[in-house]
């Protein structure tokens, strides 16, 4: 072990270990569900698709099946193969630039339909089912239609959710109104709540396959099924205008023609290797590989600089993750594969010119670096605050979640300032939420792992979709209406997503599926638990627990896209004279709280004697791991 500040004395839950499967999840109704599964004979992708389904129902607020999600898992047949399971729909085949700017916008909007990518969680989900999960397509959805039908308790902060953007859904949304305030109040937190339309979509979904000749044909008509549904219903709804978050009524764009051509795939992972590990994550079309920058950043440096609890660990990491982040928001995209040179931004040649900027103070520019032989993209636009031409009073409801202020002024000025990354499931007033989502690990017996993290089509992205019982995602907020960026909202290509599931391996084995909640933040308090568990000896639980940090010094993926020059935003548990050490740095600042910032759950195997493990966050008391 190295000499890492030590964790806790005591963790604040056990890790967890057996033989049998292990679960962790965001939410303790999800993870059970998952781990009923695999109690039942289940494989891991049977209960990691049993609890997706469940996160859609009991996390409204954090995900939803008209969103997106993120895989990468291995088999037991194939343990040195991890493979990315791609549910991040494209854009519309209406969503061009020029629309856009006929609307009168200069960024895609952070709440409203126009902001809807191709719906792609949900056929994904189905896909992972029908080539490696073993149970039939209506036991695994039992568990959604039971909570959606019968109701579950609505956690205290989908009632705060709700309650902050009322007036929006009184005001402007109706049917989310009808949804979400029954007799036209807030439901109080505890309350049985229940959503039979959408479990009459999954009965009729499940009843597609009812004639099929096997399995994988039953899931394959109740894909096409969910498709034909969804898309019809869709395309009739978002026709009409409604409020988006600049403060004016637009129409979506989205139609069945799209809903019906996308298809989720596979592809490989994107691979480095540190110290001895190798990590898998997304291609470019994700901010994973930003995540493998900086561990190639930081590994060339010694273990003394990456002890996050120390003030030369935390600004090291805050510097490397900066360099990484303007990496990725100048060079990241989804063009042709070829169009984006990762094999360079990850090379130890690259990795090395790029450890020589960090200094001893901290960095207020976003610098990223030079490809030989290509133009580097531009620098998107750097704002510390933005100002909407909404008229006054056009933006429903009360600020929420702290970011934002000047709601009755002729101009409205939304600014997420040095506190972004605090509260990333508060949503603003106008339905704009930055960083919502949930995350779910299962491992089994066998040795299947997978790793995923499900979110968009938020309860407050847009107005619910009648007959449906959901609302569209808002992931088309994380493209440019500029054609020289490779993040560019062009029709057809994915919007550069947040989301970022993560797989550890050595020497060939499968070892760690990992995973949070967090936007922007997602990869950067994954950081914090692999060099805590690689480099400093920490269990996952003694990782999971100690205190986080992160950097808002690069421009945000979520509406209204702003940075803070500089930005830190720190958990108070990582003690005054490291904080104060920080600030003689030249860090700006923010103290979050002493459990504010990381949400991780993960499961772990060893490959030397098959024992299982499991940890799951303490954070906000609803994450939790199951397993034996």
């Amino acid at each position: 072990m190295t000499s890492f500040t030590p964790p806790a004395a005591a963790a604040t839950r056990p890790d967890l270990k057996g033989t049998f499967g292990m679960v962790g999840s965001t939410h303790w109704i999800a993870t059970a569900s998952a781990q009923a599964v695999l109690e039942r004979g289940g494989n891991a992708f049977d209960a990691a698709v049993a609890g997706a389904f469940v996160l859609h129902v009991v996390e409204p607020h954090l995900n939803g099946p008209g969103g997106d999600m993120t895989g990468v898992f291995v088999t037991a047949d194939e343990p040195a193969h991890p493979r990315v399971l791609v549910g991040q729909g494209p854009a519309p085949a209406g969503a061009t630039i020029e629309h856009y700017r006929s609307e009168g916008l200069d960024l895609v909007p952070g709440s409203g339909a126009l902001a809807a990518a191709v719906p792609g969680s949900v056929d994904a989900w189905l896909l992972l089912l029908r080539d490696h999960g073993t149970w039939n397509l209506g036991d695994v959805l039992a568990y959604a239609i039971g909570y959606a039908r019968d109701g579950h308790p609505v956690l205290g902060r989908v009632s705060a959710t709700v309650a902050l953007v009322a007036d929006l859904f009184r005001d402007h949304w109706p049917t989310s109104a009808a949804r979400w305030l029954p007799d036209g109040e807030v439901p109080a937190p505890g309350t049985i709540v229940t959503n039979p339309e959408y479990a009459d979509l999954l009965d009729a979904v499940v009843a597609a396959g009812s004639g099929a000749t096997d399995r994988a044909e039953a899931i394959d008509l109740a894909r096409a099924a969910w498709r034909e549904r969804v898309g019809a219903a869709v395309e009739e709804f978002v026709a009409t205008p409604h409020r988006h978050a600049d403060g004016a009524d637009h129409a979506g764009v989205l139609t069945a023609a799209d809903v019906a051509a996308f298809e989720a795939s596979y592809e490989d992972a994107t691979t480095v290797t540190f110290r001895g590990y190798t990590i898998a994550k997304t291609g470019a079309w994700g901010q994973g590989p930003a995540l493998l920058a900086t561990l190639k950043i930081l590994e060339g440096m010694d273990d003394a600089a990456l002890d996050p609890s120390t003030e030369l660990g935390a600004h090291t990491v805050l510097e490397a993750q900066k360099l990484a982040m303007a990496d990725r928001d100048v060079w990241y995209g989804d063009p042709a594969a070829d169009d984006v040179p990762l094999t360079y931004l990850l090379s130890e040649e690259y990795a090395a010119r790029r450890r020589a900027l960090i200094a001893d103070t901290a960095s207020h520019e976003v610098r990223p670096g030079d490809v030989p032989g290509r133009p580097t993209p531009p620098v998107p636009v750097l704002r510390t605050e933005y100002a909407t031409s909404a008229p006054a009073g056009s933006l429903p409801g009360a600020p929420g979640g702290g970011a934002a202020a000047g709601v009755g002024e002729p101009t409205v000025e939304v600014s997420t300032g040095p506190a972004r990354g605090t509260e990333p499931d508060s949503p603003e007033h106008t339905g704009a939420t930055r960083g919502d989502t949930c995350h779910i690990d299962v491992v089994d017996r066998w040795g299947n792992m997978v790793s995923a993290t499900p979110s968009g089509g938020w309860l407050q992205s847009s107005p619910t979709v009648p007959g449906l019982g959901f609302c569209l995602g808002t992931r088309l907020q994380m493209t440019w209406l500029d054609e020289a960026s490779p993040s560019a909202l062009t029709p057809g290509r994915r919007p550069r997503t947040t989301l970022t599931p993560t797989l550890v391996l050595r020497d060939g084995e499968p070892l760690i599926a990992l995973g949070s909640p967090g936007g922007d933040q997602q990869d950067q308090w994954q950081l914090l638990f692999l060099l805590r568990v690689l480099v400093g000896g920490y269990t996952p639980q003694q990782a999971i627990d100690a205190p986080a940090l992160h950097t808002t010094s690069f421009p945000g993926s979520f509406w209204p896209r702003t940075w803070t020059p500089g930005g830190a935003v720190v958990e108070d548990r990582l003690g005054d004279d490291v904080i104060a050490g920080l600030e003689r740095r030249g860090h700006v600042v923010t103290r979050a709280g002493d459990w504010a910032l990381g949400r991780l759950s993960a499961v772990t195997r060893d490959p030397a004697t098959g024992l299982l493990g499991a940890a799951a966050n303490p954070r906000g008391a609803q994450g939790y791991a199951a397993g034996r």
